[in-house]
């Protein structure tokens, strides 16, 4: 039987990074899902992905807050709104990829083109950290800062020139994957996301359910 050697299609990353003034932490997955799982045009667009839920739970102690459950979406409006008001920035770690399989795990992604982490942060001259939401990410970032790879739900210094030209100390945090199929409830995950966000100084604004 003969073997289908079609060459997979090179995929770019469909979304800009999104950086609010005065960021302070930037918060990096690997690459969206294919986009017949998406429910929003943004970042963790998968509806059956925790993200959203666990940002829910640690700014408004809800997790539901963020959620369209009627429409199996996500509030994308109230999200950016969040984000801009906490200085929280989004991007992902591999800007061109290969999909080996058909499905969204980062095991059968291969990263063609990664992220210009010092471009990126050139961009934000008050971040104090960057966030890798699972284990593919964070060895991207590990080999362009030139450090190891953190434990789950630590962290690790690095160097990054800021804006200026003078070298600042940030740190690599590498966080729990906020997929379900990462063996580990959802309040714990808040706890570690929770943690990392602190370290920044987030959240700054008082928590409120209603």
């Amino acid at each position: 039987m003969a073997i289908d050697n079609k060459p997979q299609p090179i995929e770019k990353h469909p979304l800009e990074p999104f950086i609010p003034e005065d960021a302070r932490v930037l918060i990096c997955g690997t690459f969206p899902p294919q986009q017949k799982r998406w429910s929003m045009h943004f970042y963790y667009p998968n509806f059956i992905n925790d993200f959203w839920r666990i940002m829910g739970l640690i700014f408004f102690g809800d997790k539901e807050r963020l959620v369209d459950r009627e429409h199996k979406t996500f509030r994308l409006e109230e999200i950016k709104n969040l984000l801009r008001r906490e200085g929280i920035a989004m991007s992902d770690t591999g800007k061109e990829v290969i999909r080996t399989r058909d499905n969204a795990s980062d095991k059968y992604l291969s990263i063609l083109k990664p992220i210009d982490l010092a471009g990126t942060l050139s961009l934000m001259p008050d971040c104090r950290a960057v966030a890798t939401t699972g284990e593919k990410a964070a060895g991207i970032i590990a080999e362009q800062t030139g450090t190891k790879i953190p434990p789950t739900g630590e962290c690790v210094p690095f160097e990054n020139p800021d804006p200026s030209g003078k070298h600042r100390i940030l740190y690599h945090w590498r966080m729990p994957s906020t997929s379900r199929a990462y063996p580990l409830p959802l309040e714990k995950k808040a706890e570690a996301y929770r943690r990392m966000l602190e370290s920044v100084g987030l959240p700054e604004t008082p928590q409120n359910p209603d």
